[in-house]
C-alpha cells in the first residue's frame, strides 16, 4: 500500500506539473485534494504534443549532455522542465547549424529559427495545444526537420525575454563565419572571444535565471540585476571551458575560437597551424590561458550564486560546479575517459562527489 501511494503521489505531481493548460497555478506543496484532482484527469485529457515535446526534451538531454543531465535532478517541479525545455531548445538550435548538410541549409534553418521568434513575440500568449497556435507560426515550425520540432513548439516564450534569444542566433551566426571565405576566420582578437562566448552561453544563463525568478515566489528582485551579470559572467566562463576541451573536436569542421592574435603574438601562428596540430605544445599553452580566463570569471561571479532565489540556488550551484570540473580536470592535465564524439569527460563517481558536495554548501 505504501508502494501504491508513493506511486501515485508521483503521478499526481507529474500532472500538475506537466500540464499548466491544466493547472495554470500548483503551490510548491500542492493540497490533497489537488493531488486528488490531478489523479482523477483522464489521459484522453493530456495535450499528447506535450507530453512528446517533455520527451524529447528528456532524450535530448540524456544524450547531450552528462553534466546538465544529472544537475537537473536538483531543480524541482515546473523549474525543471521549463529549464530541460530550454536546454532543449538550445541544443537544437546548435546541431541545426554544426550538422547542416552545407552553408546554404544552415543559413535557411538560421532564417526558419529566427521567423519562429518574431511570430513568437509577436503573437504573445501561445496556447500549448496545437490546433489553437498561429497557423504561419505552425508553417515556420514545420520547415523545420521533424525531430527538432518540439523544442521549438514547447519553448515556454511567454515568461523569457526574446532578447536573449536572439543573442543566441547571433552566436551562431558566427559560427556559420567560419570557412565562408577564404583567410576568414571571426574571432580574431579577444574581445571577439567575449563576445561569442556572451552570445552563446551569457544569454543562456540569463534565460535561466528569468526562469529562476519566473518561478519563485514573494522573491526580493533587488539584486537582480546584479545577478544578471555576474550570471552571464558565469555563462562565458563555462563556454571558455567548452571551448578549451573541445579545440580537437572543433579543428575537425575547421573551427578556431582560440584568438587569432592569440596565436600570433605569443608563437607567431595562425588558425590553419592549430587545424593542422590541434594537440601540439603551443596549443596546449594557450588551452591553458584560456581555462584560466575561465577561472577568473568563475571565481569573480561565484558569489552571486548565494544571491538567486533559494528555489534554483543549490541546483544551480550543481550546474556550475559540475561542469567547472571538467576545467579543472582539463588545467591539470589529468586526462579523463573520451567518448565516440572525441569530448573529455568526468567519470560518474567524481561527478556524483562534485555534485554532492555542491548540494551541501548551502
Amino acid at each position: 500500500m505504501i508502494v501504491l501511494g508513493l506511486l501515485a503521489f508521483d503521478n499526481a505531481l507529474a500532472v500538475l506539473h506537466a500540464f499548466p493548460d491544466l493547472f495554470p497555478q500548483v503551490p510548491r506543496y500542492p493540497s490533497p485534494w489537488l493531488l486528488i484532482q490531478a489523479l482523477l484527469v483522464p489521459s484522453s485529457h493530456y495535450d499528447v504534443d506535450r507530453v512528446q515535446g517533455l520527451t524529447d526534451a528528456r532524450d535530448r538531454l540524456k544524450r547531450k549532455s552528462r553534466s546538465f543531465s544529472l544537475a537537473s535532478g536538483a531543480f524541482e517541479g515546473r523549474l525543471r522542465i521549463d529549464l530541460v525545455l530550454l536546454y532543449s531548445f538550445c541544443r537544437t538550435v546548435d546541431d541545426l547549424i554544426d550538422e547542416a548538410e552545407n552553408l546554404l541549409e544552415a543559413r535557411n534553418h538560421l532564417k526558419n529559427i529566427h521567423d519562429f521568434l518574431a511570430l513568437s513575440y509577436d503573437v504573445g500568449s501561445i496556447a500549448t495545444n496545437s490546433d489553437q497556435k498561429p497557423a504561419r507560426l505552425l508553417e515556420v515550425v514545420s520547415r523545420l526537420p521533424p525531430n527538432h520540432q518540439s523544442a521549438f513548439t514547447q519553448l515556454p516564450t511567454r515568461y523569457l525575454p526574446r532578447a536573449p534569444l536572439e543573442g543566441l542566433l547571433h552566436g551562431m551566426k558566427t559560427d556559420l563565419e567560419f570557412g565562408s571565405s577564404a583567410n576568414d576566420w571571426p574571432i580574431k582578437l579577444e574581445s571577439d572571444l567575449e563576445r561569442y562566448a556572451h552570445d552563446v552561453a551569457g544569454t543562456v544563463a540569463e534565460l535561466c535565471i528569468c526562469l529562476i525568478y519566473h518561478h519563485s515566489e514573494a522573491v526580493d528582485r533587488s539584486k537582480f540585476d546584479e545577478i544578471l551579470q555576474q550570471g552571464m559572467m558565469m555563462g562565458a566562463a563555462l563556454q571558455y571551458i567548452n571551448i578549451a576541451r573541445d579545440i580537437e573536436v572543433d579543428a575537425l569542421i575547421s573551427r578556431v575560437y582560440i584568438p587569432s592574435d592569440w596565436l600570433e603574438v605569443t608563437f607567431g601562428l595562425s588558425p590553419e597551424a592549430v587545424l593542422k596540430r590541434p594537440s601540439s605544445s603551443e596549443v596546449d599553452t594557450l588551452r591553458n590561458r584560456l581555462l584560466g580566463k575561465a577561472m577568473l570569471s568563475y571565481r569573480l561571479a561565484r558569489p552571486a550564486i548565494e544571491l538567486l532565489p533559494p528555489h534554483g540556488r543549490a541546483a544551480i550551484r550543481v550546474s556550475v560546479e559540475s561542469y567547472v570540473e571538467i576545467g579543472r580536470i582539463l588545467r591539470k592535465r589529468r586526462k579523463t575517459s573520451v567518448g565516440q564524439s572525441g569530448r573529455a569527460t568526468v567519470p560518474i563517481f567524481r561527478r556524483l562527489f562534485v555534485a554532492w558536495r555542491a548540494l551541501n554548501e548551502g
